[in-house]
This record gives structure tokens, sequence and C-alpha cells, in this order.
């Protein structure tokens, strides 16, 4: 268990926190700044593949974990410690902010988010009521705990776009074709509007108390946007992940748009309000820098399943994609979606060793 405590050095409630991550290398690639080498951190890098973190999720459900501000600050610090990253990215989950608003949602293992009742019609919309900040006071107390143990190390917070956030909803579980999500929102524009009016809101709340908290950065995921043509996606996804993005403008931190399988959609996410790009291992990074524009940096993109492969075939890619990145104002270096249960952990530290060196 970590050794932090919880009473130090913590900023005041209700205020802003402050700390000393201005100058990091995550923040400064962020924002196209020169830096001797790309930062690196990885999307699920507190996760299954710390022997660690297994032992302490030991008779504890994930959602339980992640409304727990002692587990969840240690569970996010346990990378940091091993792998030596440049940044934290808090340790939860994309329903979180959808329980604490109300809806019936478990996280069945090996199956993903199960929703008790799916969203398929106006009156469900209805009863999906706003986040209130007081509904996460256990995050910004996660938040803030963890600013406090960080110090110069940047926490990034995240939460679900709204477009990811619906098809779980309408679908009731994760889906492969999102078949009911694509007939609803084509059928009836109305009530997919409405829906994802109210699943914005409740993203830009959840994102705007972990900022609020201390929060350096945020990631907002769409992780099933890559399913979308890109017409569907500016009729019926980009509008809503804009506003989100607009609900943080003012903050001034760094808002990092990623999404599977968006090769085709990179500059749209872009207008979406993005300030960085994420991009999977689809698409190389040069090409992906020429399509979102010179002017925007990338985060990514190294295939999670390279990691199984043995380090000399890791050496050779972690090369190629920093030489790729370099065609971007900013590159932060990361997995082209998240770390894998089986994978190494000595990997992944070796490849944070090798990022540095470069």
């Amino acid at each position: 268990m970590s050794s932090f405590r919880p009473t130090q050095n913590l900023p005041a409630a209700g205020t802003a926190a402050v700390h000393p991550a201005e100058q990091s290398l995550l923040l400064r690639a962020a924002r196209g700044e020169h830096t001797d080498h790309p930062p690196v951190w990885f999307m699920r890098q507190a996760g299954r593949s710390l022997p660690e973190y297994r032992a302490l999720r030991t008779g504890t459900k994930m959602l339980q974990a992640c409304r727990t501000p002692e587990l969840v600050t240690e569970i996010t610090l346990q990378p940091v410690r091993r792998h030596g990253v440049d940044a934290a990215i808090l340790f939860s989950d994309i329903v979180v902010p959808l329980v604490a608003a109300g809806l019936d949602i478990e996280i069945v293992p090996g199956t993903g988010p199960v929703v008790a009742e799916p969203v398929r019609s106006a009156a469900d919309v209805e009863r999906i009521r706003p986040l209130d900040r007081d509904d996460i006071s256990d995050i910004e107390t996660s938040v803030r705990l963890l600013v406090a143990e960080l110090g110069e190390t940047p926490l990034i917070g995240f939460a679900g776009a709204p477009y990811t956030l619906a098809s779980y909803l309408v679908e009731g579980g994760p889906s492969k074709d999102h078949a009911r999500t694509k007939a609803l929102m084509h059928a009836e524009p109305d009530v997919w509007n409405a829906l994802l009016d109210r699943l914005a809101q409740i993203s830009a709340t959840f994102l705007t108390v972990q900022l609020e908290a201390g929060a350096a950065a945020v990631q907002l995921f769409d992780s099933w946007a890559g399913g979308l043509s890109a017409a569907d996606y500016r009729r019926f996804a980009l509008p809503h992940s804009q506003a989100v993005f607009a609900a943080l403008a003012d903050t001034g931190a760094p808002r990092i748009h990623f999404g599977v399988g968006t090769g085709e959609l990179l500059d749209l996410m872009r207008q979406a309000g993005a300030d960085v790009v994420g991009v999977d291992w689809r698409t190389p990074l040069d090409v992906a820098a020429a399509r979102i524009g010179q002017a925007t940096p990338v985060q990514g993109n190294l295939d999670p399943a390279i990691l199984l492969a043995g380090w000399p075939v890791i050496e050779s890619e972690v090369r190629r994609i920093v030489a790729e990145g370099r065609r971007a104002p900013g590159h932060i270096f990361n997995l082209g979606h998240g770390v894998l249960p089986e994978t190494d952990p000595a990997m992944l530290s070796r490849v944070v060793e090798l990022v540095h060196s470069l």
C-alpha cells in the first residue's frame, strides 16, 4: 500500500490545485515545444500487467476500486514507480461518471460494462440525470491525493467521449458492430442528440472536476468512433465531443483525443478541439501528422502486441515510431491502444529507458 498521508500537502477544498508540472516533458510536448526526447506513458499502464496491481485488487470489484481514493492513488502510482513514465493517468473507468449519475451498470470480468436497462427511447434518455460535482467527490479526493504525491510528474485525467458512452448504453454492453447504436442515430436523430447532449455534460463535468483538483492534462477516449464513417462521425459524434472540449477551453490544460481505428477521422478529431491527437497503431505517425496538420502534436503509437515479440523487435519498432513522430511539432510516445494483460512489465520499463535515450 502507498505511504501517502491523506492530509499532507493537499490543496484546500474548492480551490484549483497548483503543482510544478508546467515544465514537464508531457506538457511541453503537448504544447508543441521542443523536447530532447519524447515523453512516454502507456494507456492502461496501471492495471492487469502489474503483479502488484493484481494483488491489490484481490477481492475488490472494479467500480469499487475506482471509487476508493486510497486504492485509486496507490494503483495510479504503481507504474510511475516501476517504469519511470513521464505521466500518471488516473485509475478509473469511462463508466464511472455514468454510475455516479445513477445508471445501473456493472463491469463484468471478461465482458466489460453491462447496462441493466439499455437506453433506446426518449423516455430512457429522460431518466439520465445530469452529473453533479458532489456525485464524484471521491474522484476529486483521489486527484488531490495524487497531485500531492506526484510532484513534478503530471497527472492525466480522462473520460469517455459521448459517442462511445452512448454505444455502451444503447447496446447494453460491448458490441462488435454497434448495430443498435447506428440504427438509433439514423432513425431517431432527436433522441440521439438528446442522449449525447446529456453525455457531453457528464463527461465535461467529470473532466472539469479532475482539472480543478489538479490534473495537468486530460484525455477523451472515443474508443468506438472508428466504426463510423467520416460523414457519420461529422454529423452524429463531432458536435458532442466539441461540446466537451469547449467546456474545458478556459482551463488551459492540454486536451488529448484518442480513438481506435480512427485513421480516417484524425483531422475531424482535431477539429473537435483536441490539442493532441492520439493515433492507434494502424496509421504511421508521419502519415497521421500530414492528415492532421503540422500544427498539432501527436501521441502514439506502438502496437501493444509488439510488446510480446521480444526485445529486438520492440527496439526496432520504438526507434521507427520515434523517428516518424519527429514529423509532428510534438510527440508523446505511447501505445496504439492499452497495455495487454499478458505483457511483461520489464518490457515496458525497457521501452521507457529506450525512448528517454533517443
